[in-house]
C-alpha cells in the first residue's frame, strides 16, 4: 500500500510540472508581439492561473485513485497513508477564488492602465479598485456565513431490538432487521413520515466560500456549458461544410482584396474617432457601443482575411499549403465527429443519470469501471476526458455567445495576437467555471466516485448547504443545460451550415 501511494505522489508531482510547462508553452505561442518581454506579473498569473484549473480537473480522478489506494487495505492506518485531499481540494479552491476575485482584476486594472502614469501610479489605482472589490466580497461573505452559513441534513431515526445470537439469519425485503416486541424503523425506505428528522449543523468557513463561488461557476457554466456542449462539435463539423472547395483565379483575389481594403479602411477610420472621442472624455454608452461593433467588425474583418488567404495560397510552397489546409478541415470534420459522440454521451448521461428519479442506468459510471477492470489507470483516464471535455465546452460557449451577446466583452483568443488582458479574462473565466465542472462531474458521476472527498464536499456539504439547497434539488443548473445544449443544436441546423456573408458597411451610433 505504502509504494502505491508513493507512485501516486510521484505521479501527481510529474502531471504538475507537466502542465506547468504545457500553459508557458501556450503563453509563449498565443501572446501578442507587442507583450513581449514585458508584463511579466500578468503573464506569471495567467501560467499560474491555467495550471490551477487543470490540475483542479485532474485532481478529481486523482481522489478517485486515492480512494482506491486504501480499498484493500488489510490493517486499519493505511488510508493515513495517502493524500489528504480534503485539503487539497479546499486549498485549491480557496487559490481559485481569490485569483479570480482579487489577483486577475488586480492585473488587469494593472495592465489596462494608462501607460503615461508612472508604474506606482498605476498599481495605486488597481489597488485601489481591487481593495474596494475585498472590503465589499469580505463584508457580503461575512453576513452571508453568519446568516445561512449552516448545513440542513435530512435524517431518519431508525430502530432496532437485540435479541440472542440466532443459528440462522432469516431477512427478507419485508423484515430487513431483527425485529421484537414492540414498532420498530430499520429501514429507510419503510420508515414511517415521522421519523424524518432535519440535522443542522455549521459548515466550515473555507467550504461556504467554495460553495458560493460553485453557485457563481454554475450559472455560467449552465449557460457557456450548455452551448458548449453542442457548439464545440457542430462548429467544427459546419466549419468543414463551409470550407473552401477550390483555389480561385487571381482576378476574384484581386477584387475580393480590393473590398476587404476598403472595409480595413473605414474600420480604421471609426477606430481612429473613437480614440479622438476617448481622449476628449466623452466616454458613454454610446461610446461603448460602437466600441463593441468596431472590434466585432474586425474580428469578422480578420476572419474573412484569413478565408481569403486559404482560397488563393501565394508562394513558392501554395501546392503544399493548399494540401494543408485540405488536411486542416479533414482533421476538423473528424474530431467533430468524435466530439459529437462525446457530447451526446454527456447529455444521455445527464438525462438518465441526474434529471430521471430514480436513474434508469449508472451509464457512464458502469463504462469507467469496466475500464478499471480491464487496466488500472484506463477508468481514471477516461473519467479525466469526460471532465475535460466539459471544460472545453463551457470554453468554446463563451467564445460563441462573447461574438453575439451585447453585455459579454470581446476577449478573443488567437495564436500570436492575444493581448494579456485578454488572457487574463478568458484564464478568470476558465476558473470560475472549472470549480463549476468538477461539481457537476462529482454528481454526474457519484457511483464512480463515491466516498471520495470531493463528494464530501461537492455532494453532501453543497446540495445540503441552507438557501442553496434547492437549486440542485430541483436539477435547475442540469435542465438550463439540456435546455440550451437543445437550442443551440437547432441553432445550427437552422443556420450553422450557412457561410457568413460580409458584412460591408457598417454603421456608428451617432
Amino acid at each position: 500500500m505504502g509504494d502505491f501511494n508513493l507512485a501516486l505522489v510521484i505521479v501527481a508531482i510529474v502531471v504538475c510540472v507537466l502542465v506547468f510547462l504545457f500553459n508557458v508553452y501556450l503563453l509563449v505561442n498565443y501572446q501578442h508581439p507587442d507583450d513581449a518581454n514585458q508584463a511579466y506579473f500578468p503573464k506569471f498569473v495567467v501560467v499560474f492561473g491555467l495550471s490551477i484549473a487543470a490540475i483542479s480537473i485532474l485532481m478529481l480522478p486523482a481522489d478517485v485513485a486515492n480512494r482506491q489506494a486504501c480499498r484493500h487495505a488489510i490493517y486499519n492506518g493505511a488510508c493515513n497513508l495517502t493524500l489528504p485531499m480534503k485539503e487539497l481540494w479546499l486549498a485549491v479552491y480557496i487559490i481559485d477564488a481569490v485569483l479570480v476575485f482579487f489577483v486577475i482584476p488586480f492585473a488587469m486594472f494593472y495592465y489596462e492602465g494608462d501607460q503615461d502614469k508612472s508604474v506606482g501610479k498605476r498599481i495605486k489605482s488597481a489597488l485601489l479598485w481591487v481593495v474596494t472589490t475585498a472590503v465589499v466580497c469580505a463584508l457580503l461573505l461575512g453576513i452571508l456565513y453568519g446568516l445561512a452559513g449552516k448545513v440542513d441534513f435530512t435524517v431518519r431515526h431508525l430502530s432496532s431490538v437485540t435479541t440472542n445470537f440466532p443459528s440462522n439469519w432469516d431477512f427478507s425485503s419485508g423484515q430487513p432487521c431483527i425485529v421484537g416486541s414492540g414498532a420498530h424503523a430499520c429501514s429507510a425506505y419503510t420508515a414511517s413520515a415521522s421519523s424524518e428528522k432535519t440535522w443542522t449543523m455549521r459548515t466550515t468557513f473555507p467550504e461556504y466560500v467554495v460553495a458560493l463561488a460553485t453557485i457563481v461557476g454554475s450559472v455560467l457554466f449552465s449557460i457557456f456549458g450548455g452551448v458548449g456542449i453542442a457548439c464545440l462539435p457542430l462548429g467544427l463539423i459546419a466549419s468543414f461544410i463551409r470550407r473552401p472547395k477550390a483555389v480561385i483565379t487571381r482576378s476574384q483575389y484581386i477584387k475580393e482584396a480590393t473590398e476587404l481594403g476598403k472595409r480595413a479602411k473605414e474600420v480604421k477610420k471609426a477606430a481612429d474617432a473613437l480614440h479622438q472621442e476617448e481622449r476628449s472624455g466623452s466616454k458613454g454608452r454610446k461610446w461603448r457601443k460602437n466600441v463593441k461593433a468596431v472590434e466585432k467588425e474586425l474580428l469578422q474583418l480578420e476572419e474573412d482575411v484569413k478565408l481569403l488567404e486559404e482560397m488563393y495560397p501565394q508562394g513558392e510552397k501554395a501546392e503544399t499549403s493548399w494540401a494543408l489546409t485540405v488536411l486542416g478541415y479533414l482533421a476538423k470534420l473528424v474530431l467533430g465527429i468524435l466530439g459529437l459522440i462525446v457530447s451526446v454521451a454527456w447529455i444521455v448521461h445527464i438525462v438518465i443519470y441526474l434529471l430521471i428519479d430514480p436513474p434508469l442506468s449508472p451509464f457512464l459510471n458502469e463504462v469507467f469501471i469496466k475500464l478499471d477492470d480491464i487496466w488500472g489507470l484506463l477508468g481514471t483516464v477516461a473519467f479525466a476526458f469526460f471532465c475535460f471535455y466539459l471544460l472545453l465546452a463551457v470554453i468554446a460557449g463563451a467564445m460563441m455567445l462573447g461574438l453575439r451577446l451585447v453585455f459579454i466583452t470581446i476577449h478573443p483568443m488567437k495564436w500570436g495576437a492575444t493581448l494579456m488582458n485578454s488572457f487574463l479574462f478568458n484564464v478568470g473565466l476558465i476558473l470560475l467555471c472549472s470549480i463549476s465542472v468538477i461539481q457537476f462531474c462529482a454528481t454526474a458521476f457519484g457511483y464512480y466516485a463515491q466516498a471520495t472527498a470531493a463528494q464530501e464536499i461537492f455532494g453532501h456539504t453543497l446540495q445540503s448547504l441552507r438557501g442553496i439547497k434547492y437549486l440542485y434539488k430541483y436539477n435547475v443548473f442540469q435542465i438550463a443545460f439540456i435546455v440550451l445544449a437543445a437550442l443551440t443544436f437547432v441553432y445550427y441546423v437552422a443556420f450553422g451550415w450557412r457561410r457568413k456573408k460580409p458584412s460591408g458597411r457598417f454603421q456608428l451610433s451617432s
